[in-house]
Order: structure tokens, then C-alpha cells, then sequence
């Protein structure tokens, strides 16, 4: 797939509209992460959807001790995803400029 030069430009002019933010993710995930809503945020609905069970959970067993090694998991996982997000963002801002390219390769050139 060849690209003129204005079609590139205008595919990551997109791109850095369209991304996500990389401050975004880390305030969602300093202050809900353990509702997974940083996950929510970059598209993982599904291991958010686990984050936030799992955080639930952990707290609805607590009582019985049960639910801090949930809530030791839930940590655990918010701490590794500090240097998760970048390559989320990554991989966000890829499928976007595959996307803006297919698209931008089948509108004809103006010009």
C-alpha cells in the first residue's frame, strides 16, 4: 500500500488526534485502577472486566481473608501495568495508522 506524501501526513495529523493519552491511562489508572479503568480506557474490555470482578470481589471477601489475595492480585496487576500502558498506547496508535492507511489508500489522491 504506497501513500503519497499529503495521505501520510494526514493519517498521523489523525493518529495523533485519535490516540489514546498515555496521561489519560496513568490518571485512570492511579485513581480506578483497581476498577480496571485504565484497561476500559485503551480498549482491553476484557481483562478489565476481570480486573473489576476480581477487585469486587476482593472486597466482599475480605472479612473472611479470602479477598486481600484478590485484592494482592488486583495490586500486584495495577503495578505491572505502570509499564504495560506504554505498549497499549502503542498498539492503540498502530491499529489506528492501519486503519487511516486502508482507508486514506482507497480515497483517491485530490490534487
Amino acid at each position: 500500500m504506497n501513500l503519497t506524501t499529503q495521505q501520510q501526513m494526514l493519517v498521523e495529523q489523525r493518529i495523533t488526534n485519535d490516540a489514546k493519552s498515555p496521561l489519560v491511562a496513568y490518571l485512570l489508572l492511579i485513581f480506578l485502577g483497581g476498577f480496571g479503568a485504565h484497561r476500559f480506557y485503551l480498549g482491553k474490555t476484557g481483562t478489565a472486566i476481570t480486573m473489576l470482578v476480581l477487585f469486587i470481589l476482593g472486597w466482599l471477601t475480605v472479612v473472611i481473608g479470602i479477598g486481600l489475595l484478590a485484592l494482592a492480585a488486583v495490586g500486584i496487576w495495577c503495578l505491572v501495568d505502570i509499564f504495560l500502558i506504554p505498549g497499549m498506547i502503542q498498539e492503540n496508535k498502530d491499529a489506528l495508522r492501519q486503519q487511516y492507511s486502508v482507508i486514506a489508500a482507497s480515497t483517491p489522491a485530490a490534487g
